[in-house]
């Protein structure tokens, strides 16, 4: 923006410069210098300082007539209407200055606070009067003439309220959806057999022993009599349950959040499932997993230079010795690792290929890798016939808002929960032990 300006005589430059300092915006501005006796500017301190002067001077005068006045009214004199009218101008003069004095107080405070010399940005007055080229102007013995002065801010991305601050402007880029943790993959579930119960508590008859008699009978001779065992074994179902709580605006402004929190809260339930199912130890409402009850390793004989592939090779005989042919392994994947990395005096891998697409499996048999499973442990057993899994509750998620505390400040309850049981029918159907 240009302003062409042409200040009045007698002073009036002064008076331009001190309006332009407090002026919050920068145009670019181009007068004709006034006709000024010594020629310069007066910035608005020298201008205050003045009128702060001619203020002190008004309340001198003010205070002679008064004292005049009242030596007469003491000596019995009557009070001219002339002495009467100087009190008057005088009084006004000094109501007048000190208003102005006041008000340029205010305006000096509100440039101080954006810059000049408190420090900070310029105003667009102090700009102007220490421009070399008004500078020389006002100096020139004509004082007439033209100056353009250019008043720039620097654009930035600060969001002050300062000149060239655009940051409010700026757009910022949201991805879609949340992102979330990484997830474990979770795979013990699908080894055991599954089932389906109906009340809260799992009975069945397990066979603890057999004594096998038969043999060959002559003719007339009395038969052998075997003997069998068994044992009712009883567990009960065990709940694994956690919630959330978030409000109802929150739910409805965000509609993705509700299936973000369903999909969080499964994969919850099922992450302390997996490690009941393995690890539990039966005390208070925990599983009694598969791994406290399962067979210690014991090795039918010792190989020469044994190494972890060999001890799972073994686990497999020991299993099928009680006649329950293995169908798995269950190992922390730093363990695997260390397996697959196993390499021949040639260099060569020796489990499979790095190129290879194979699932992981060893002996024939699939392997499972689960940090569930702790690091230099193994288990193998026949899963789908050594131990069932049972659903009294299927894992599923419910919203409600019950409760009065819930209901008084729009809060929901997103609760999560599942019910089960978990019965190993063969403890010697699995091979628990150390892999080194």
């Amino acid at each position: 923006m240009t302003m062409n300006l042409r200040p009045r005589a007698g002073g009036g430059l002064a008076f331009l410069a001190a309006g332009l300092a407090l002026l919050p915006f920068g145009p670019r501005i181009a007068f004709d210098a006034a006709d000024r006796p010594g020629g310069g500017t007066k910035s608005v301190a020298e201008l205050a300082a003045e009128i702060k002067a001619d203020h002190k001077t008004a309340i001198d005068a003010v205070k002679a007539i008064a004292e005049d006045a009242l030596g007469k009214a003491k000596a019995g004199e009557t009070l001219s209407a002339s002495v009467k009218e100087k009190a008057d101008e005088a009084l006004l003069k000094m109501n007048g200055l000190s208003e102005q004095f006041a008000d340029l107080e205010q305006k000096m405070a509100r440039a101080g606070g954006r810059g000049g010399p408190d420090g900070g940005e310029k105003s667009l007055g102090e700009r102007f009067t220490d421009d070399e080229r008004v500078k020389a102007l006002l100096a020139s013995d004509g004082k007439r003439g033209r100056v353009d002065v250019g008043v720039k801010a620097t654009i930035t991305s600060a969001v002050t309220d300062t000149a060239g601050a655009v940051g409010n402007a700026v757009n910022q880029t949201r991805l879609p959806g949340i992102l979330g943790l990484p997830q474990r993959r979770l795979t013990i579930r699908d080894l055991i057999t599954p089932g389906r119960m109906d009340g809260n508590t799992l009975e069945y008859v397990k066979q603890t022993g057999f004594t096998n008699a038969a043999a060959t009978v002559a003719e007339g001779a009395s038969k052998p009599q075997s003997d069998l065992k068994v044992a009712l074994v009883s567990t009960t179902a065990k709940v694994i349950a956690h919630h959330m709580k978030a409000s109802r605006q929150i739910m409805d402004d965000v509609p993705q959040l509700q299936s973000f929190i369903d999909g969080q809260l499964r994969y919850g339930l099922a992450f302390r499932e997996e490690a009941q199912i393995l690890n539990g130890d039966g005390n208070g409402q925990n599983l009694l997993g598969i791994v406290p009850q399962a067979t210690a390793y014991a090795a039918a004989f010792s190989p020469a230079s044994a190494t972890p592939i060999d001890t799972l090779r073994l686990a497999m005989l020991q299993a099928a010795l009680a006649e329950f042919p293995a169908t798995g392994h269950v190992l922390n994947p730093i363990d695997w690792t260390k397996i697959e990395l196993t390499k021949d005096a040639g260099g060569n891998y020796i489990i499979g290929v790095p190129q290879g697409s194979i699932g992981p499996t060893l002996w024939g048999l699939p392997v499972v890798t689960t940090q569930s499973m702790a690091a230099n442990k193994f288990l193998t057993g026949a899963f789908s016939l050594g131990a069932q899994l049972f659903d009294r509750w299927l894992a599923r998620v419910e919203i409600a808002t019950e409760n009065e505390d819930d209901f008084v400040k729009n809060l929901v309850t997103i609760l999560c929960e599942e019910r089960l049981a978990l019965a190993v029918y063969r403890p010697e159907a699995f091979i628990y032990g150390s892999v080194a």
